[in-house]
């Protein structure tokens, strides 16, 4: 399934949690990442998200399709992460 995903936390936990997304998603923006994973993998991500977060205080919110093409994405300005020059 396609995933959004997006997270809040304090800063002291902000390397661990970007070191856990972009182990599964690609990075789009700060705090922002998307791509495909399976079910095993949201289950994974979300598992290894609650231990490092403080749920009191953080927040990570998933957003997700079951394909691509279910979703319109437009991009306005210069893109943070441009993936288009991979050989």
């Amino acid at each position: 399934m396609y995933i959004i995903a997006v997270y809040d936390v304090a800063a002291e936990r902000t390397p661990k949690m970007l070191k856990l997304c972009r182990a599964y998603l690609h990075w789009i923006q700060n705090s922002v990442f998307e791509g495909e994973l399976s079910e095993v993998q949201v289950k994974e991500l979300v598992y290894k998200a609650k231990e490092i977060m403080d749920e009191s205080y953080d927040s990570f919110i998933l957003f997700k399709s079951r394909h691509t093409y279910h979703m319109d994405k437009q991009l306005i300005g210069k893109s943070l992460n441009d993936t288009d020059q991979f050989l």
